[in-house]
């Protein structure tokens, strides 16, 4: 497996496991998958990532995107990992998570955070496992399908950066 930049030449194979996600009604309150041009516009175009077997076969993807244009916020950046249902549990996430860490500290991006729904354990050990902590639960944040939500918040506040 290697971790190598997003491109457009991924576009299919991104949206085809962001789709998954969605099916699957537990990583995501969004329930259409959206266009590549929705995709590629609200994603930092400098940390977004696809793992890729030997093929070249698309097994997940994580992206950032900036949490407010305030300055104050500017290393604040909220990420997205996706990993293809065939794919899970062979380390994809992991190496995905330490390529969005390392590009994001190397840019000088001091906090990385997430929102799970607290029944994907899963996620949760995943990001515990890459240095995520759970700062708490946001009750009702959201709905899905006409459901009210709660989402546990992660974050990752790099200890490099001052």
């Amino acid at each position: 497996m290697q971790i190598i930049p997003m491109t457009a030449a991924h576009r299919d194979a991104v949206l085809e496991i962001y789709a998954a996600g969605i099916a699957e009604g537990a990583a995501t309150f969004e329930t259409e998958v959206p266009t590549w041009e929705q995709f590629d516009a609200g994603r930092a175009p400098d940390h977004r990532f696809v793992a890729v077997d030997d093929d070249g076969t698309v097994l997940g993807w994580v992206a950032v995107s900036p949490v407010s244009p305030r300055s104050a916020y500017a290393g604040v950046v909220e990420h997205s990992v996706y990993v293809a249902p065939a794919a899970r549990r062979l380390g994809v996430g992991r190496a995905l998570l330490d390529a969005i860490v390392a590009s994001s500290e190397a840019a000088g991006i001091w906090t990385i955070q997430s929102g799970t729904f607290p029944e994907n354990t899963g996620s949760r050990a995943l990001h515990r496992s890459a240095g995520f902590r759970e700062v708490g639960i946001r009750e009702r944040i959201g709905r899905l399908r006409g459901v009210w939500r709660d989402v546990v918040l992660l974050e990752r506040r790099s200890p490099i950066i001052d």
